[in-house]
């Protein structure tokens, strides 16, 4: 299924009196580029988030970062380091033992010490495991948020394939009136000379210009270019690469039948095969 390379996707739940989210956001890219930003209690999943996000994704530049934030429950729990209270308590009696003025410190001054009071840490190991649970769910929802915009651009790309079959058979269809313009035209200008010329010469002169202004090769070439592209939008796994080297090939073939017009109508199909192609071309940027 055909993906887009621009999604977002949330994920967040809380575990442990801990609450973890995830926020994926991707744009196109060329390759698969990642930037991950983790708190630093959980620094060390980078290599793996790393290793999951590549095996779900083939092209894109994408954020990756992690939420955490620790519920109030456990936050407005209180964990004493009792090493570090005795500690202070020691020095305060030392200080009143040297000096009658000094005042014992009250409960709030102790607890407001630095390193009385530990802030809460939830076990890692558990926290690791259920990170990585959590970035399994996000990249679910951002490959399927690809995919359904993927499906959009599908349909956009068959609509202009439909464009371009109709612009090349128009062409096809013109040809024979072309052609004959071009032969009229050449004999008109030979009777404005008032000159004899060898039958033989002129059919020579008058091959050599249809053949120069013979488009058949671009157009075949076009419609091959079409069935082409056709099979690659129904190919699994990333397209992108394969669609935009077939939007070149597509804008070489609109050139050269816009090259070689020689009737209005011609040149009109060439203009609007470029507008299609290009419409096209916009959109195959986005696709993995």
């Amino acid at each position: 299924m055909m993906r887009s390379m621009t999604a977002f996707a949330r994920i967040g739940a809380e575990k442990a009196g801990t609450e973890l989210t995830w926020e994926l956001r991707s744009v196109n890219h060329r390759y698969l580029e990642m930037f991950v930003r983790l708190p630093d209690e959980l620094r060390a999943l980078e290599p793996q988030v790393r290793e999951r996000v590549s095996a779900r994704l083939g092209r894109g530049k994408l954020e990756c970062v992690l939420r955490w934030r620790v519920s109030v429950q456990l936050a407005d729990s209180l964990e004493l380091d009792l090493d570090r209270l005795k500690a202070v308590l020691d020095a305060c009696r030392e200080i009143e033992t040297r000096s009658s003025e000094a005042a014992s410190p009250g409960v709030m001054e102790l607890l407001r010490w630095p390193g009385v009071v530990r802030d809460p840490e939830p076990e890692t190991e558990p926290l690791q495991a259920f990170a990585l649970e959590l970035l399994d769910q996000a990249l679910d929802e951002l490959v399927a948020t690809r995919e359904r915009e993927g499906e959009k651009i599908r349909a956009l790309l068959v609509t202009r394939l439909d464009g371009i079959e109709q612009q090349v058979e128009k062409v096809r269809e013109r040809l024979p009136q072309v052609q004959a313009r071009i032969r009229d035209k050449l004999q008109a200008r030979l009777s404005d000379l008032d000159t004899r010329v060898d039958n033989d010469r002129l059919e020579q002169e008058l091959l050599f210009l249809l053949q120069k202004m013979d488009v058949d090769e671009e157009l075949d070439r076009l419609a091959g270019h079409v069935v082409e592209t056709r099979r690659v939008l129904d190919r699994d796994g990333p397209v992108g690469r394969r669609l935009d080297f077939l939007m070149q090939e597509f804008n070489r073939e609109a050139n050269t039948l816009g090259s070689k017009s020689a009737d209005g109508e011609t040149t009109a199909a060439s203009v609007e095969l470029k507008v299609l192609i290009e419409q096209m071309r916009e959109q195959v940027q986005n696709v993995e």
